[in-house]
């Protein structure tokens, strides 16, 4: 199958690829076997072996290979950690070029698949790399540009991922004026836009740089960072009294995209340090084993898995720990989740409101939400949502599948 551009939705947390057939269908291309989306994740083994991308990335962490893993590539665009360079896989290289080695492998399996891949894509990205910050938003911009003409693409276009989504579910909904939220692993994104006769027409879009990542920054540091010793106190080496813990390696251990860097033995001589001189050292000999034996990335999944558990109201729900210790975990409910996430909730109402006011329509001829991205399926969007708009049809279909649904309908229109 010959197609002129190829739409990619290039997530924080997935990614997915599609084209429109000569019927006008979107094909959306498995570029991992029976998957529509692969993680957007890497693992580079030691000594320079081939890199591991999606899930194949994710089962070499889980089974204990040596190596590096990486997700949330995405959320460093426009800052400075894209062209810092890092000992990686045997050699030194920046997080721009893994994203770039990271399309380019996207690349070469759609030319599988296909027969062959077309120079010309249409990328979704958010309405805003970064909240309120004009030239680092450019910057973002110009760096993925960047990364997918370094991979091989000849034209680059973007489309901002909410307006994509609304091409998706114009079906959906039928003639009627909607809200597209879209949460994914890094930005929240808003569009209202109304479709009639098989048109869709931008009326506002907005966003902000919050996401799914975000939250489980969170909910991480609410319920298992002070079991690793965050919050607690160290002795002082001169004098009496006693200091706080400090928190920034534990704020970086509850970034998904800082977890690697913390590696370092700078980072451990500091740890080192604050065991010497800790009132509970039990604690802090957890963190030195999470740091030591690099489990970072094995407790950002078992936070990501706690939530999505208290987020469906398991009841007796923890987060498992036992991988750094036998028979650690911390407790989670979705009352405690909530409360995790509660100064989100308000940015999020602050966010819908913006964007319908930028559209200039009230509440009452909002007729449907569409939710899209995977972090949208938090029960707080959804109850948030039904609060600010009680006369709207939630839709949930096709939450991970719409923006790249939408790219390559609007690629072909």
């Amino acid at each position: 199958m010959q197609a002129e551009v190829l739409a990619v939705d290039f997530g924080t947390s997935n990614t997915a690829v599609a084209v429109t057939g000569p019927d006008g269908q979107v094909q959306r291309i498995a570029i991992e076997e029976g998957c529509d989306t692969l993680p957007t994740a890497v693992f580079f083994p030691p000594g320079g072996g081939a890199m591991r991308i999606g899930r194949a990335a994710g089962e070499a962490l889980i089974a204990g290979d040596e190596g590096r893993y990486m997700r949330a590539l995405k959320s460093v665009l426009g800052t400075p950690l894209l062209h810092e360079t890092r000992m990686i896989g045997g050699k030194r290289q920046s997080l721009a070029n893994i994203i770039t080695a990271f399309l380019t492998e996207l690349r070469a399996r759609v030319a599988q698949s296909l027969g062959a891949c077309p120079d010309r894509v249409l990328s979704g990205r958010p309405v805003h790399f970064h909240t309120n910050d004009p030239s680092r938003d450019a910057r973002a911009l110009a760096d993925l540009n960047g990364c997918y003409r370094a991979a091989g693409f000849t034209e680059v276009d973007f489309l901002a991922e909410p307006e994509a989504a609304a091409w998706a579910c114009q079906q959906e909904i039928g003639d009627q004026t909607g809200l597209i939220i879209d949460i994914g692993g890094g930005t929240s994104d808003f569009t209202v836009f109304r479709a009639a006769g098989g048109r869709v027409d931008i009326l506002a879009s907005h966003g902000i740089r919050l996401g799914g990542t975000d939250f489980d920054h969170s909910v991480s540091l609410a319920h298992v960072m002070p079991r690793l010793g965050q919050g607690g106190e160290l002795r002082r080496e001169m004098g009496p009294g006693l200091l706080p813990v400090p928190n920034a390696i534990y704020s970086d251990l509850a970034t998904w995209a800082r977890i690697p860097f913390l590696y370092t033995p700078e980072t451990r001589r500091e740890v080192a340090s604050m065991l010497r001189l800790a009132v509970d050292r039990k604690r802090l000999e957890r963190l030195a084993t999470v740091l030591g034996e690099e489990l970072g990335h094995e407790l950002a999944f078992a936070v990501e898995r706690g939530k999505i558990a208290a987020n469906n109201g398991e009841a007796k729900t923890r987060i498992a720990m036992g991988f750094v210790e036998p028979g650690l975990s911390a407790p989670i409910s979705f009352g405690s989740l909530d409360l995790a996430l509660r100064d989100y909730r308000m940015a999020l109402d602050q966010a819908i409101r913006e964007t319908l006011r930028l559209s200039g329509l009230q509440e009452d001829q909002i007729g449907a939400v569409i939710l899209v991205g995977g972090s949208s399926l938090m029960r707080l969007v959804s109850d948030l949502a039904t609060e600010i708009l009680p006369e709207a049809r939630i839709h949930r279909s096709e939450a991970f599948t719409a923006v790249v649904d939408g790219l390559a309908l609007a690629a072909a229109a």
